[in-house]
């Protein structure tokens, strides 16, 4: 592709998001990566290698082995305690932000980068690491 068509490309795209009523924007790794966090195959080195991710990150895993599941998302959220959104992160808060409700952000990433950044009503498809769920419902 010339850069001519790389820009008919841009500026088509551009009047698209002008013209919509509302977006959905869908990320995944490749937005967090520029931030530094390391992609989810990238993650699986060192000591988490020798696990599949069925065995840390379902419910079963946790009920049987609780100390390893906490031990690994302990070890998960260190690595991204200091990580910052990046561009791409902060552009998608600021249209959000100058565009309230016309914009529907879903992430696959659990790093909660968007959110860090501004964003509201983040979509999380595989949850956050920092937000810590219920396996069993409440009771009364």
């Amino acid at each position: 592709m010339n850069d001519a068509a790389a820009w008919s490309g841009l500026e088509e795209a551009r009047r698209w998001v002008r013209e919509a009523t509302r977006i959905a924007v869908l990320t995944g790794a490749g937005v967090s990566a520029e931030s530094g966090v390391p992609t989810f195959r990238d993650a699986q080195t060192g000591l988490w290698a020798n696990f599949r991710p069925e065995e840390l990150a379902t419910p079963e895993a946790f009920r049987a082995h609780p100390q390893r599941v906490w031990d690994w998302y302990a070890e998960r959220r260190a690595r991204l305690a200091d990580v910052q959104p990046n561009a791409g992160h902060v552009a998608l808060a600021e249209f959000q932000a100058r565009h309230p409700d016309r914009l529907t952000l879903i992430t696959q990433n659990v790093d909660g980068l968007h959110q860090k950044a501004g964003s509201t009503g983040v979509l999380a498809l595989h949850g956050n690491l920092f937000e810590d769920r219920w396996l069993d419902p409440c009771l009364n």
